[in-house]
């Protein structure tokens, strides 16, 4: 059993997440856990408010999980000002997980921020650096490079700066584009793309989380990092046709839809 432990905020609707984070890794016969940063009153339409938890407790989390049951991979989510941020940094160093993938959460889906503006700074200093991967979607790649990205080549040009500054590999997510939905992956050598239809839903609340859980399941599972993006991207996207119309504002994706499917042909072959 191979095991991955998500670092993020939680979601009391379920959506996006540890919440996310966990369904994902248990989808991909992972085993999942977690280590809290924030509590976040969030449902589908709206962020209420959240709080952080202490860097004393991130810290003892993070002991907690590596002293016992080492994870083969780490998923990095919510991290919301730069006390949280050294935290987690000062963990990893002392932990040296194999695999990092880190999703610099920046806005939820409805758009409120989750990151103090003041934080992006130590988030690129402290954090990126410690990453095997780092996933921005298109605001968050902006944010990080500070200029406008309008095309698959600025996204390209993009990434390749991320790594420069980071040295970890970069894959910048085109969901805020329109037209087919295109991934980008410079891996420090290669460019990769990774394109699927742009599916017709408003119901997307959780994607960026599920996204990189899904690509850190595949890297504990043993897959090279293209493979475990593509894997990931098939998965996010079958997530996302076949999403759930729950609640008022972006309803979550389908982490189990494939189980759920196979689950109904077994029953029907018996």
């Amino acid at each position: 059993m191979k095991k991955v432990l998500s670092i993020a905020g939680s979601d009391c609707s379920g959506g996006a997440g540890i919440q996310a984070d966990l369904k994902t890794f248990a989808a991909h016969g992972v085993y999942g856990m977690s280590v809290v940063t924030s509590v976040v009153a969030e449902n589908t339409a709206r962020v209420i408010s959240y709080q952080d938890i202490s860097p004393t407790i991130i810290n003892e989390q993070m002991t907690a999980v590596f002293e016992d049951i080492y994870p083969d991979a780490v998923k990095i989510g919510m991290l919301s000002c730069a006390d949280t941020m050294l935290a987690v940094a000062d963990s990893l160093k002392e932990w040296q997980p194999k695999h990092v993938v880190l999703d610099p959460v920046m806005y939820a889906k409805n758009g409120n921020a989750l990151m103090e503006p003041k934080a992006i700074d130590t988030l690129i200093a402290e954090v990126l650096p410690l990453a095997t991967l780092i996933t921005p979607n298109i605001p968050e790649a902006e944010k990080i490079v500070n200029r406008s990205i309008s095309s698959v080549k600025e996204m390209e040009r993009a990434a390749k700066a991320i790594h420069e500054i980071s040295q970890s590999a970069v894959l910048i997510k085109g969901g805020h584009r329109s037209g087919e939905a295109t991934d980008v992956l410079f891996d420090g050598e290669n460019l990769y793309s990774y394109s699927s239809a742009r599916i017709p839903t408003k119901n997307t609340h959780g994607t960026g989380c599920t996204f990189s859980s899904a690509i850190a399941s595949q890297l504990a599972l043993g897959a090279t990092l293209e493979q475990a993006v593509s894997k990931a991207k098939k998965y996010i996207t079958m997530a996302i046709e076949h999403s759930l119309e729950l609640g008022k504002g972006h309803g979550p994706t389908n982490h189990f839809y494939s189980l759920y499917r196979n689950g109904l042909k077994e029953e029907q072959n018996e």
